[in-house]
């Protein structure tokens, strides 16, 4: 006799909800199992890296500037890589430049200052080879310190209120800090010159007196980049006029010169017993004409990076400190992108143990890299004014560094008024430390007192 069908269904019934808690439990393994196995992958995996050695230093190769495209403003984050400098440089407002100080800041950052992590590039990792950027703790040995400010101009409103006042008006409010470190570093964006004609290609020319080297010098400045996108504004007979009146000054220059030999070499300078090495670059011109070449004047050059790691790795075997100061990425622009970073490793791999970046006119991040530190923008210092907020702060980037290339970094927040930097007060101060800290991927802490630390992981 059949059983009654209500017991056949239950039957089944149970019967098919052992096969789905078995199908499920033999899915649920599977994937625990898989977890585990991309897990103990991953964590191997990581640290066989860490005892690989470092790739040897590769050449950037990028479009040469009359072969790149215009680029949209609302476009230029997005991209991959930059094109050189076809945004204006900041306008000119009559109203704000004729002031003396900035109006008030809100502590809130402005939509133009955000500081929310960057899509592109991707925030880089750190390589997990244990290299803390920064001077040993135990350090014994003599070290020197080294100060980088950012863009300075002669001209426009700028030059106008500098004649009235004087050039030593821009240093005013410095207390002689130039004069109290080993070696200060500025980028030199206005030629100098009585002569020359302006670039008929250009909406900003720059044109600046003589007598502005004379307080530049007394100020306590060793040097100058001349590696950027104005040096030839007033042709090559004014980048020739500009070397002339360096060298009466005895004020070193690199980035620049008469041929390519002189762009891309080095400049030397021995302190407490430190041997230091300087080199210029720029990635911003508005044409491949400004490029120095075989008995061509001109500057230095790394839309092809190739000749400037070169003359890295030269300067490497002649010094014990390498410090490269390098002109690149978008005007107005606080995330640093791809390019920059491409090239900031490419001369530490060659060598450098110090990478000072400038031209965007706002202050970016801080990146360490195998130890050494990368700067992408110093902003403006002594400048003009624009209707840019961001372009109204910067700071003074100081390094102390041994013999052996170990460097530690601390930023000096100014207010980057007309033609006249001037030291933040502590609140303000505290916000740009902030700022730069997010700029920086984080990768780095910055104290109160402006040290920057590495973060490691």
């Amino acid at each position: 006799m059949y059983p009654p069908r209500s017991r056949t269904r239950r039957n089944n019934k149970h019967s098919s909800k052992r096969r789905r808690r078995t199908v499920w439990a033999w899915i649920n393994v599977s994937l625990l199992l898989m977890i585990s196995a991309l897990l103990t992958y991953a964590f191997t995996s990581g640290n066989d890296s860490s005892g690989e050695p470092p790739p040897a230093a590769v050449a950037v190769t990028s479009p040469a500037p009359e072969q790149g495209e215009t680029v949209p403003e609302a476009s230029a984050a997005v991209l991959p890589s930059p094109e050189p400098s076809s945004t204006p440089e900041p306008s000119a407002e009559p109203a704000m430049e004729v002031s003396p100080s900035p109006p008030a800041v809100s502590a809130s950052p402005s939509p133009e200052r955000s500081v929310e992590p960057p899509e592109d590039p991707a925030p880089p990792q750190n390589t997990g080879s244990g290299l803390i950027s920064g001077l040993p703790e135990d350090n014994t040995g003599k070290t020197v310190k080294l100060n980088f400010a950012g863009d300075v101009i002669f001209s426009g409103k700028a030059g106008q209120l500098l004649q009235q006042k004087g050039y030593a008006y821009s240093y005013a409010a410095l207390n002689g800090m130039f004069k109290k470190d080993d070696l200060t570093v500025l980028n030199l964006e206005t030629p100098i010159t009585t002569g020359g004609v302006g670039a008929p290609n250009k909406q900003f020319v720059y044109k600046g007196e003589p007598e502005a080297l004379d307080a530049l010098k007394a100020a306590g400045v060793d040097a100058v980049n001349l590696a950027n996108n104005h040096m030839l504004d007033q042709g090559e007979e004014g980048l020739l006029d500009t070397l002339k009146h360096l060298s009466k000054r005895d004020i070193p220059y690199v980035g620049g010169g008469a041929d390519a030999a002189e762009a891309y070499s080095a400049k030397y300078f021995e302190r407490q017993g430190i041997r230091i090495a300087l080199l210029g670059f720029t990635r911003v011109m508005p044409e491949t004409g400004w490029k120095a070449g075989t008995g061509k004047p001109g500057v230095a050059s790394v839309y092809d990076s190739a000749e400037a790691l070169k003359a890295i790795a030269a300067a490497r075997k002649k010094a014990d400190l390498v410090a490269v100061v390098v002109h690149w990425g978008k005007e107005r622009t606080e995330q640093y992108d791809s390019v920059q970073q491409a090239l900031g490793h490419s001369f530490i791999d060659a060598g450098a143990d110090l990478v000072m970046g400038g031209h965007p006119h706002v202050l970016q991040g801080i990146e360490p890299y195998k130890g050494k530190w990368i700067a992408y923008s110093t902003g403006n210092f002594i400048f003009t004014r624009s209707s840019t907020e961001a372009t109204w702060e910067t700071a003074v980037f100081q390094a102390e560094c041994s013999a052996g290339g170990h460097c530690s970094l601390k930023l000096s927040p100014m207010n980057a008024e007309l033609a006249q930097p001037v030291p933040m007060n502590e609140v303000d101060g505290q916000l740009l430390l902030h700022r730069v800290e997010s700029l920086s991927s984080g990768l780095v802490k910055i104290g109160s007192d402006g040290s920057v630390i590495q973060v490691t992981k």
